[in-house]
């Protein structure tokens, strides 16, 4: 196995990657695909990494309701990339991981190191059993994303932080049962999501196709799940959605911590792409996961 690309090679990785990004502005789906690849990680349950479990569609993650839309329009997306460069130079969990980093960069976001040496699933036998509390539920509130995201070893602060993410994309009813989007520019990097959202009256309504709660800001047709504005709920939550509104360079170095973390759960001795072996302090690593 290919611990990390060279250096040239990862230039023309990256190269490949920013074109797509730029040409088909998929940047917003691609970073879904590593979250929902890395994001079933749990501490309490066990087991779970990012894996690239999902191109496989018989069973697992890529059957998970959550995950719809991931396998068919993410994973096509990156299909010539992948069959370009995978497995001679890098996993295509790596692949995966390093083209949410460089659609954050691309779209103006900060940057995200990027460490390689991910190992492929072999089938949908690697799958966890299922996403219940492991990936969040857009109608749920304060204790549900606490349930979730502590049990990966994250902080409030740093469930504020990922939240972020969510200034870039949208919803689609047929994959997540929700419809519109967070903000008014869903294709730039910034902390639009946290202005937005403390300068804007969100009205409930419901998903016509779905049923689903949500809200909807009427002028700008933006909207929040029930999981956003359940961050201005909480005091702990709400702190740093307000820092963040304020200070965009805070939101930067808080997400790119975060979701750095996010992209490791379940490894332990990621290396750089310069070949250096960086232990990964951060979370116990699965024994299924670790790279040895």
């Amino acid at each position: 196995m290919i611990a990390a690309p060279a250096p040239d090679v990862l230039e023309a990785i990256i190269a490949d990657l920013s074109e797509l990004i730029s040409s088909k502005k998929c940047g917003s789906i691609l970073i879904r695909l590593s979250w929902h690849d890395a994001g079933v990680y749990s501490k309490k349950l066990g087991g779970g990494c990012p894996n690239a479990c999902m191109q496989f569609t018989d069973a697992g993650e890529g059957t998970f309701g959550a995950n719809a839309g991931l396998p068919t329009v993410a994973v096509g997306l990156l299909k010539d990339i992948a069959h370009k460069w995978c497995p001679a130079h890098l996993s295509a969990a790596d692949l995966w991981a390093l083209a949410a980093n460089v659609a954050i960069k691309v779209m103006g976001g900060p940057h995200v190191p990027t460490r390689f040496g991910r190992v492929d699933a072999k089938s949908s036998a690697a799958s966890v059993s299922s996403q219940v509390g492991r990936l969040p539920d857009g109608d749920k509130g304060v204790d549900h994303l606490r349930e979730i995201f502590h049990a990966k070893g994250f902080t409030d602060r740093q469930i504020v932080a990922l939240s972020g993410a969510h200034t870039v994309g949208g919803c689609k009813a047929d994959r997540s049962g929700f419809e519109g989007h967070w903000t008014e520019n869903p294709h730039v990097f910034d902390n639009g999501y946290f202005r937005e959202m403390l300068a804007k009256k969100y009205e409930p309504m419901t998903v016509a196709a779905t049923g689903n709660p949500q809200h909807k800001h009427w002028w700008s047709r933006t909207v929040m799940l029930v999981s956003d504005l359940a961050l201005l709920e909480e005091p702990a939550f709400r702190i740093w959605v307000e820092k963040y509104a304020e200070d965009q360079a805070l939101f930067f170095e808080d997400f790119a911590a975060a979701w750095h973390k996010m992209q490791e759960l379940g490894y332990a001795n990621l290396k750089d792409p310069f070949g250096g072996s960086l232990c990964n302090t951060l979370v116990k690593p699965d024994a299924v996961c670790a790279v040895m």
